[in-house]
């Protein structure tokens, strides 16, 4: 679900057709909404009021994620998952601190240890506010191990005394993310298109299958709890890799262009929509996903009652 700072009334999303942006205030009852169907879990994408350089209010306490998800921890029992990412946050777009300026395009690039502390700064937010499971979605190296030790150093009060700690709060990882012409639809709704230049290179290149292994092992090693691999329908084998390969949770991302595309194509009559999306989401199972991140989750999810 898109929580937006912005608004105060619920904005439908043009090129994912049943999804919108959500005002603060009805946060939880959009997720009372996805409880009735079934569905147990949302991941919640911030729209902040203002951005910067460096992302500031990705970890603000009184940033929209950090509101929200304190509502909805509050007055439902749903399972809480919030995207750890500065894209949405920074004013370039990118997923991290720039190195360069838009004028420099050609030698613009992420500097990947600067931004480590800013994505554990985050998480450990999300936290405090009630997430059960932060998932960093940045693709950048290093960012388990330094989302799990501020997790596991953090004290749930923010006194920094000892306390208790968010040892028990689940990661999970944009572990295998492939640099995809999917995500089109998904950085409107969330209005976190790249300013200037792409993200290709701290992404992974689709060509490349055998990357998507060592990146899973490596998350593993830093700490994950669940591997996910981004986007699905394009990358099954890599689902079928991932899950040859290790004996943890793997999850995959069925993403907004997958969503949109069938949406397209059944307003057109060329396909019927519940049968494709189900279709769909069977194949993603049949890879050998364990978790399916999916926009078609309230509308399949009572198909799927008793089977």
């Amino acid at each position: 679900m898109f929580v937006d700072a912005t608004t105060d009334e619920r904005v439908p999303i043009e090129s994912m057709p049943g999804q919108e942006r959500v005002p603060v205030e009805q946060a939880v009852e959009r997720v009372e909404e996805v409880l009735e169907t079934g569905v147990q879990s949302v991941i919640v994408f911030g729209i902040p009021t203002e951005k910067d350089e460096r992302g500031t209010r990705a970890w603000a306490a009184d940033g929209v994620v950090q509101r929200a998800v304190r509502k909805i921890s509050a007055e439902t029992d749903a399972t809480i998952i919030t995207d750890v990412c500065l894209c949405e946050y920074t004013s370039h777009g990118h997923c991290g601190v720039l190195e360069g300026t838009a004028a420099e395009e050609p030698r613009l690039t992420v500097r990947n240890d600067e931004t480590l502390d800013l994505l554990a700064k985050t998480a450990v937010s999300h936290a405090r506010a009630g997430a059960d499971v932060v998932a960093p979605s940045a693709a950048m190296d290093g960012m388990v191990a330094a989302i799990r030790t501020a997790l596991d150093e953090a004290d749930r009060d923010g006194s920094d005394g000892g306390g208790d700690t968010f040892a028990d709060v689940a990661i999970m990882s944009y572990a295998a993310k492939y640099a995809s012409a999917f995500y089109g639809p998904f950085r409107d709704a969330a209005d976190g298109a790249p300013a200037f230049g792409d993200r290709r290179h701290y992404q992974m290149d689709p060509a490349n299958g055998r990357e998507a292994i060592r990146e899973v092992r490596q998350d593993i090693d830093e700490g994950a709890d669940v591997l996910m691999v981004k986007p699905a329908l394009p990358y099954l084998d890599v689902v079928r890799s991932v899950r040859d390969s290790i004996d943890q949770p793997v999850a995959a991302y069925n993403v907004s262009g997958e969503y949109a595309m069938l949406h397209a194509a059944a307003e057109k009559g060329w396909l019927d929509l519940e049968d494709a999306a189900l279709e769909s989401l069977l194949s993603i199972k049949r890879a050998g996903a364990d978790l399916i991140i999916t926009y078609f989750a309230e509308d399949v999810a009572p198909l799927l009652d008793g089977h």
